[in-house]
């Protein structure tokens, strides 16, 4: 019966004809060379600096470059970088970029432009401020080579350029890296494999990305982000599709070739489907979390953001998101759990689940009632169950409930409103993370505080010192130790409730070959056969 409702919901939210009018399109194009992709959601921010949403990073991986990439082993490897070279003390690195690089405007990628835009992204970035932090300067000094000058040694700095999940260090031209990190670019000029059909991009419908011939791929073999970008086919689509089942329609009667996030209850039945492969695509999973605002009632108080952790029992979020077909595991560390650990319930402090005295503790943070704003984003398949879990854990702890229906394109921008909750902003969200860009205090921008705070806007100054304190520690043990006190502050003061960790999959036509594993979609090395 969940599922039935489900699809109703999804299908009210779907655009009627936009399948028909795009699959029309397409078949205009030689079919062996474009690969038709439904995205994990509609592209509206193409800015992959200004926000973190993983469907403007995924459009982010089409479009640009960056100077170094991690691998499959997550070891940071030169992309645009040629060569590189470090001085005795750490202090001063020089980079040197590979010859005869174009943006898609047709002009040289320039050592200025590399620059401007890592001082946009360490305007952001929680990796990035970090770096920038320490440094005493970043030049330029011809066309293809720019140092860097630190004021203390970094262990960081390839880790920092070489970052794969949210907030990419793409590059950029330095007329648009000058742009305010705090205001959306809304040009997309890039030097990577694809180049974004602008013309063609139909907000709420279709996205047109064409292979770049002017692109020179690395010589190495593709080895997650790093390695020969090679673009196999002419054009990529993404085709925004909402209802789950029309997808998966699409994908087994062969109008699509991928789903990048199909549908978890759904999945059992395209696993059957003799053209289809359904597999998990990055290696190490995701973490699914409750983002809380703590700027308005009645989550401005720990004991109420307690009160709600009280009122989570990740197995059923765990059963709602994935069910029984995916693997799953409970984990209670903001900062993930690897498969040799425990979920740290005890060892973290997280409260015993109970749904009554959740509801008195609740009030007695002085919640009075008023309405709780929920934002529920009904066409992401995988976040919507939670939202109304959230929901229902509420009602159940006594408070009022405004569950916002909207697509995640919508989420993703209604997030950045800080007003109160009756006046366009909101109380809780749901929403996942891979676990490789969670890993640890620099990494995980969704745990940041004060003025590095992610949406939610949390502050506790001691969260901003302990991560100082384990960056620049240099004994493992007491790195470690202060990992854990800053785990257990975070769920002291609720930054945010982790729900459970789950391997993500993808769906593809087994016509599709070489698409690589890893935390995003990348969309070089796949071919049509």
């Amino acid at each position: 019966m969940r599922t039935h409702r489900r699809s109703l919901l999804l299908a009210s939210l779907s655009a009627p004809g936009i399948l028909s009018a795009t699959t029309r399109a397409s078949l205009a194009q030689d079919p062996r060379k474009t690969i038709r992709a439904v995205p994990i959601g509609d592209l509206r921010t193409l800015d992959p600096i200004w926000t973190t949403a993983y469907i403007t990073r995924n459009h982010g991986y089409l479009v640009y470059d960056t100077l170094f990439a991690l691998d499959a082993n997550n070891i940071p490897r030169p992309q645009m970088v040629e060569s590189y070279q470090v001085s005795g003390d750490g202090l001063r690195w020089e980079f040197t970029l590979r010859p005869g690089l174009a943006w898609h405007d047709d002009t040289p990628v320039r050592a200025a432009d590399c620059v401007a835009s890592i001082r946009r992204w360490g305007a952001k970035d929680g990796m990035g401020r970090a770096l920038i932090a320490h440094t005493a300067s970043l030049t330029a000094s011809d066309d293809r080579n720019f140092s860097l000058k630190l004021n203390r040694p970094l262990g960081f700095v390839l880790d920092a350029l070489g970052k794969i999940d949210s907030t990419v260090p793409f590059m950029m031209p330095e007329r648009l890296a000058r742009t305010d990190p705090n205001t959306q670019m809304t040009e997309v000029i890039g030097s990577g494999p694809f180049r974004m059909r602008r013309e063609e991009w139909v907000p709420g419908a279709k996205v047109v990305y064409e292979r770049f011939a002017r692109y020179i791929p690395r010589s190495e073999p593709p080895s997650q982000a790093a390695g020969g970008k090679v673009a196999k086919v002419d054009r990529v689509e993404l085709l925004y599709t909402p209802d789950a089942a029309t997808a998966m329609s699409g994908l087994l009667n062969g109008e699509f070739d991928l789903l990048e996030s199909p549908a978890p209850d759904l999945v059992e039945r395209m696993s059957r489907a003799r053209d289809v492969t359904v597999s998990a695509n990055d290696p190490l999973g995701f973490q699914l979390f409750c983002a809380i605002n703590h700027l308005h009632p009645p989550f401005d108080k720990a004991e109420a953001r307690r009160a709600l952790m009280m009122a989570v029992k990740q197995s059923d979020f765990m059963q709602a998101t994935v069910g029984d077909r995916t693997p799953w595991r409970e984990c209670m560390a903001v900062f993930g759990c690897t498969a040799s650990e425990p979920n740290q319930a005890e060892a973290l402090g997280w409260p015993r689940h109970d749904l009554a005295e959740a509801g008195r503790q609740l009030r007695a943070a002085g919640y009075d009632g008023r309405p709780i704003a929920v934002l529920d984003p009904a066409d992401n398949a995988t976040l919507h169950p939670s939202a109304l879990l959230i929901a229902d854990a509420l009602r159940k702890m006594g408070a009022t409930i405004d569950l916002q229906v909207m697509d995640w394109s919508t989420l993703v921008q209604r997030r950045a409103n800080r007003a109160p909750p009756g006046q366009g902003g909101w109380n809780l969200f749901v929403t996942n993370s891979t676990l490789t860009g969670i890993a640890n205090p620099l990494l995980n921008n969704f745990a940041r505080h004060c003025d590095q705070a992610w949406f939610g806007w949390p502050c506790d100054r001691r969260v901003g010192e302990l991560t100082d304190a384990w960056t620049f520690e240099a004994d493992p043990a007491k790195r470690q130790d202060t990992l854990k006190h800053l785990e257990k502050i975070h769920l002291e003061i609720g930054t945010l409730i982790p729900l459970g960790q789950y391997r993500g999959v993808i769906a593809h036509r087994r016509s599709l070959r070489g698409v690589l594993p890893g935390p995003a979609l990348f969309y070089w090395n796949v071919e049509k056969v």
